[in-house]
């Protein structure tokens, strides 16, 4: 078992929100090592319900029509 797991949801919170304003001070490590602690706080969660009613599932012929200024 990791130090992540045995951590309570608002400890790795907080450290996880220390870590992130770390990371443009300069700090390399730091964004690594928020984007871990949030791994491990959606891992707890579990994964969010996916609503197939609201994807969009028309064939990429039917999209949006693409923006004039990209290239085709």
């Amino acid at each position: 078992m990791t130090e992540e797991q045995e951590m309570p949801d608002e400890s790795s919170s907080a450290m996880a929100i220390g870590w992130r304003r770390k990371a443009p001070e300069g700090d390399h490590h730091a964004r690594g090592i928020a984007h871990e602690l949030e791994i491990e706080l959606r891992r707890r969660a579990g994964a969010p319900f996916a609503n197939c009613d609201t994807l969009d599932m028309r064939p990429l012929e039917m999209g949006a029509a693409r923006p004039p200024f990209v290239a085709a």
